[in-house]
């Protein structure tokens, strides 16, 4: 999943704070939030977060130094199409309906599919 990103090799500080759809993401005290049009933040127990930047067309953006931080270089609309399309509706909607918890309450149906459409891309749980 990495493979196109700078990952550091160590962790770096991180502070994010958000104030409704305003974010202000600092890394190694420097504010990158006018460089970032995006951002993703991944933790698993037991490991550092993970901190992943989409950077605005044309900004750039200087790391000098506790997450995981990789800049993105190329939107992931793309990929992310690429995966939808390759989605063969049958199976998703057999999977959803196969699904341990899946229930009988409003939206269900729809949370069941997004649920396994997210397992499908990690890779996780099938």
């Amino acid at each position: 999943m990495t493979d196109h990103l700078g990952m550091d090799a160590a962790p770096r500080p991180v502070t994010i704070t958000t104030d409704g759809p305003t974010a202000h993401v600092t890394v190694d005290g420097h504010d990158l939030s006018r460089q970032v049009r995006a951002y993703t933040v991944q933790h698993e127990a037991g490991q550092h977060p993970q901190l992943l930047l989409y950077a605005k067309p044309g900004a750039d953006i200087a790391l000098d130094g506790l997450a995981y931080v990789a800049v993105a270089a190329e939107d992931p609309a793309p990929a992310v199409i690429d995966f939808l399309r390759g989605i063969d509706p049958a199976a998703l909607e057999q999977a959803a309906l196969e699904r341990d918890d899946l229930d009988d309450t409003r939206n269900a149906l729809t949370r069941a599919m997004l649920t396994q459409l997210i397992e499908w891309a990690t890779g996780g749980p099938q």
